[in-house]
């Protein structure tokens, strides 16, 4: 289920960011030109805030998992600092040289098993944050490439306009 939760939230965003740039395509064909720049670069501010809100989302979760790594770690801490006091007594009973040997032989383990998930964990944060950068390196090339066909429409649709303008001019001085 934790893997459904960010594959959702991807899947909300790409439908916020369609969203947004679709508000844009369904234009009135009577605005100037001015307006439609002033609609697309709105467009890609609000795409760009939504991108930054989930890059501090995504910061703020590494985080409070950064948080509840350290304090798992001082609890766990403390219980191996009991356990070795508690075996140190333990030992004291019978041979002194045997009780040391034992004790790092089991901080040893205590360790390497403290190590596994951090290392698992890690290794997923950085998938994570990959797959984000990917997904926002991609949607940026996206967006610039919809930028340069937006301008290349409107500069053809200036063109058509003027040379109508010029027929419609001749016309109107055929007739005068």
């Amino acid at each position: 289920m934790t893997t459904q939760k960010p594959i959702l939230e991807q899947q909300q965003s790409q439908m916020q960011i369609r969203m947004v740039k679709n508000s844009g395509v369904i234009s009135n064909h009577n605005e100037s030109p001015l307006l439609r720049d002033d609609k697309d670069e709105e467009m890609s501010r609000s795409a760009l805030a939504m991108f930054r809100e989930k890059e501090e989302e995504i910061e703020k979760k590494k985080m409070e998992v950064r948080d509840k790594v350290h304090a798992h770690l001082g609890r766990v801490e403390e219980a191996t600092k009991r356990l070795a006091e508690i075996r140190e007594e333990l030992e004291a009973l019978t041979d002194p040289t045997r009780k040391e040997v034992s004790m790092v032989r089991k901080r040893i383990d205590t360790v390497n098993r403290e190590l596994k998930p951090l290392g698992l964990n890690c290794q997923k944060k950085e998938r994570e944050y990959k797959e984000a950068l990917e997904a926002f390196n991609e949607k940026n090339k996206e967006k610039a490439q919809l930028v340069s066909k937006l301008v290349e429409l409107v500069s053809e649709s200036e063109k058509l306009r003027m040379k109508k303008l010029e027929e419609l001019s001749k016309n109107v001085e055929i007739l005068s």
